[in-house]
């Protein structure tokens, strides 16, 4: 079926909830979804004109044919699109792949047993501990289990590098018993390492009673360095368990869950803490897609619906489309109540920023060309209080001059770079005389209409006035900020997010104004101070361009209006039409012609105002006659 034929059968489709599923020419199962209305969702897919990004164009180019299944509400819709996506596992789904293998704990079997991290298991005799679907969770471990029972890291061989030289200085520092130093007896060595492996296996709820226990017993029989081993692994272990950020009372399981976006990917980060500290973090990419909003909507009930432990607390950065669906379909999962919620204040909306900078850091890595400015977005989210990076930024200033004439400037920064395609200039057309406020009013009153007719008449992205910015940032204070969301209160750009750029006496960025009138300091963070300087002093040499072409072109006609007959709209078509006024004077009398509203009397006019009257040519030699004398 075509696009076209498909849209039709769109169309014929019931307001209902339920799954659709679409299939390639080949009758492969591509994509399957759920709608809250199997009309709206599945047409918007294939009516022209609809933009999409990456993978979703790709999978509407191999799309061929689609069958729905009409269900009784949402959440039964979102049950059976999980089941479904796990027995036909889609290639346009997103798939839950973290890229980590399987990793281990390993625990080597002879005198003096060795414990370390690693990543294969491999037939050596050694006992390994796993396998984790986390690597990190099990490097952790690993280290908290090393830490706190003060083993060894180093690769000396015991008991053979016994008494051979100094000590290390992690048994300088607290972090190693220095079994090299000859003090530490194999019994209690090995002693250690079956606490540290029962650590692993089973938590610190009873290992620090049962070392408590025994420290206490090698006192009363006088093994003073017996005890103080035992008592060094007490301390280490309440140090290290201190060193964990306790976000939640112990007994509550929580994950927190951001998403972050490029232009091309997305990540899902999700940290998991466990008795009050942080056990695992995942991170799941997703390619070809820039759309966050629907990456989260899909990923949630994919990650928790499929065979993830479900926790008590789920905190997230935003909450989904269709989130009633989803929390009764966790609950449902679990037994028991969840709590899906995205957290206003405190520590958890801390961890959900970490997250969301773990997501960052990743795409990061992912693509080192997105790096410094997926970062240098983040962080000005932060500063400003965004609930996302600002990927689209205009930025606009006045200048005028002494005759009371004033210019706009705007500027666009798309991903932290600029974005000459998006500049535009304004001339006022209402405002009389000098008056920065209702420039700066005039200019984005006329922004924002220009938007609403692109949008209106579907002008596409043709032209960016048909493209809305994530944030406007004006030069100037509290006044202009104040005129410019008066002017924009009930366009499309209300919502816009709107600050000031304030100078110092220097002529330097001070500070962001907000539309409250508070001054939000930048220059402790270096990245956003930069950034935001950048940003203003593009505008401003922007601005200044134009007006000093303004000025040039003015100067320009006046000096045509002093030619007889030409008065200043003649001038300005001349100029228009010839770009100079030296290629005005090169001009003959039939290309002056050309020229709108230049008749034949005004072309000799000028051109004899510039190069002199005509020279008048001899007579004409008639035919066998003499050639006249030379003068």
């Amino acid at each position: 079926m075509t696009k076209a034929e498909l849209y039709q059968k769109a169309c014929m489709l019931p307001l209902l909830p339920g799954v659709y599923i679409i299939r390639d020419k080949s009758d492969e199962i591509i994509y399957i979804g759920k709608a809250k209305r199997l009309r709206t969702r599945v047409s918007q897919y294939f009516r022209e004109g609809v933009p999409h990004d990456n993978k979703v164009s790709q999978m509407i180019a191999h799309a061929f044919s689609f069958d729905v299944i009409v269900c009784q509400s949402e959440f039964e819709a979102l049950v059976l699109e999980a089941s479904q996506i796990k027995a036909h596992t889609p290639k346009y789904n997103i798939l839950l792949k973290d890229d980590k293998g399987y990793s281990y704990i390993r625990v080597t079997k002879e005198d003096w047993p060795r414990l370390s991290f690693v990543l294969q298991k491999e037939d050596d005799g050694a006992d390994y501990i796993g396998p984790y679907t986390s690597s990190f969770a099990a490097r952790e471990m690993a280290e908290t289990a090393m830490d706190s029972f003060l083993l060894p890291r180093c690769t000396k061989h015991f008991p053979q590098d016994i008494g051979k030289g100094r000590p290390c200085l992690n048994a300088h520092i607290g972090k190693c018993m220095a079994v090299c130093s000859g003090r530490v007896s194999r019994e209690s060595y090995g002693e250690a390492v079956k606490n540290a492996v029962r650590l692993i296996k089973y938590g610190k709820k009873d290992i620090v009673k049962s070392l408590s226990e025994r420290m206490e017993e090698a006192a009363e029989r006088l093994d003073f360095e017996a005890a103080a081993l035992l008592r060094d692994q007490i301390a280490a272990i309440n140090k290290v368990s201190a060193g964990q950020k306790v976000v939640v009372d112990p007994d509550v399981e929580m994950d927190v869950l951001a998403l972050a976006g490029t232009p091309s990917s997305v990540c899902a980060a999700v940290l998991r803490f466990r008795e009050g500290r942080l056990t695992d973090k995942r991170e799941f990419v997703f390619h070809d897609t820039a759309d966050v909003a629907a990456a989260r909507e899909e990923f949630l009930p994919r990650y928790y619906l499929d065979d993830e432990q479900i926790p008590r607390v789920i905190a997230v950065d935003e909450l989904p489309a269709g989130v009633q669906a989803l929390q009764q379909a966790l609950e449902q999962k679990r037994g028991a109540r969840v709590q899906l919620y995205v957290p206003q204040r405190g520590d958890t909306k801390k961890l959900v920023e970490m997250a969301h900078t773990n997501a960052v850091e990743r795409l990061a890595r992912e693509s080192g060309r997105y790096a410094r400015e997926e970062k240098l977005l983040d962080e000005v989210a932060q500063v400003l209080g965004l609930q996302k990076p600002p990927r689209t930024i205009e930025s606009y200033d006045i200048s005028n001059w002494g005759d009371g004439t004033s210019v706009c400037g705007m500027v666009v920064f798309r991903d932290g770079k600029p974005y000459k395609t998006g500049y535009r200039r304004f001339k006022m057309q209402t405002v009389a005389g000098t008056d920065d406020y209702a420039s700066m009013a005039e200019t984005l009153a006329r922004r924002a209409a220009e938007y609403e007719k692109r949008a209106q008449s579907g002008g596409g992205q043709a032209n960016y006035f048909a493209e809305k910015p994530d944030l406007i940032l004006l030069d100037g204070g509290k006044g202009q900020v104040s005129v410019v969301r008066q002017a924009l209160h009930g366009t499309a750009f209300a919502e816009v997010p709107l600050y000031g750029m304030v100078k110092d006496d220097r002529h330097r960025t001070r500070a962001i104004i907000d539309s409250a009138g508070r001054e939000i300091v930048i220059n402790m963070t270096r990245g956003t101070y930069t950034f935001i300087t950048s940003i203003q002093d593009e505008v401003h040499r922007f601005a200044n361009s134009y007006r000093k072409q303004q000025m040039k072109q003015k100067s320009y006609a006046s000096s045509l209006t002093g030619v007889p007959g030409v008065g200043p709209a003649t001038a300005r078509a001349l100029l228009a039409h010839f770009k100079s006024v030296g290629a005005v004077r090169a001009a003959g009398v039939e290309q002056l012609q050309q020229v709108p509203g230049v008749g034949p009397a005004t072309a000799r006019a000028i051109h004899a105002f510039f190069n002199g009257p005509p020279c008048e040519e001899p007579p004409a030699r008639e035919a066998g006659g003499e050639t006249p004398p030379s003068p």
